[in-house]
């Protein structure tokens, strides 16, 4: 019995040294990624202080640099670190200009955290009512406006009170949100065709071509 605990002690030993150099490279990666998110939360500022653009590119332009200089092939730096970190740097680079513009813009948040943890919401709330674990066809039925609808819902106005905040909107207005809306529903609706009913969906194509062609 110990022979046998003490053989599958080395046996988890050897496999945790089998890794050990691609966790050491992890770690030394995910300190990339903190330090990177630390410099754009503006958590680095004074208390109560609220660093502007130009602050925070002050930092992390030099801190990609020195990323950047680091892409330089390093003894020890083994070929997915070399991949991983020219990946950040250049998506560091791309978006830079993103990255820093809710630091411009007063009330913009800095991330879309909120706003995922509204969709989950509103995903588990139909869920609940409809029994089904898939919304697809409820989001492609109605779009943008199950939004509308969950708001209307969740802040307790009555049938009256909500036309009374629509009669406020302007005719003009509501004609081109509900031209703007149903374009990007038509765009949904086909994209979704396209990847789950792609024959019927080209062949209808193919036939509306058909048509035009005719007509000329």
């Amino acid at each position: 019995m110990v022979r046998q605990k003490l053989a599958r002690l080395r046996e988890i030993l050897a496999g945790r040294l089998a890794w050990k150099d691609l966790a050491t490279t992890i770690r030394r990666m995910r300190e990339w990624v903190l330090s990177t998110e630390h410099i754009l939360s503006g958590k680095w500022a004074s208390e109560g202080a609220e660093p502007n653009a130009a602050q925070v590119a002050a930092r992390f332009d030099p801190w990609i640099a020195s990323l950047e200089a680091r892409l330089q092939p390093l003894e020890g730096q083994s070929e997915v670190e070399q991949t991983c970190l020219s990946e950040l740097v250049r998506i560091s680079r791309c978006l830079r200009p993103q990255l820093l513009y809710c630091y411009e813009v007063k009330g913009l948040p800095r991330t879309n955290n909120d706003m995922e943890g509204y969709i989950r919401g509103l995903k588990t709330r139909y869920r609940r009512v409809s029994g089904r674990k898939n919304w697809n066809s409820y989001l492609l039925r109605y779009g943008q406006c199950i939004a509308y609808f969950d708001w209307w819902q969740q802040t307790g106005l009555s049938e009256l009170e909500m036309l009374a905040q629509l009669r406020r909107v302007d005719h003009q207005r509501w004609r081109d949100t509900r031209a703007q809306f149903r374009c990007v529903q038509s765009d949904r609706l086909a994209i979704f065709r396209f990847r789950h009913k792609r024959d019927v969906f080209l062949k209808t194509l193919e036939t509306r071509w058909e048509v035009s062609f005719s007509g000329t």
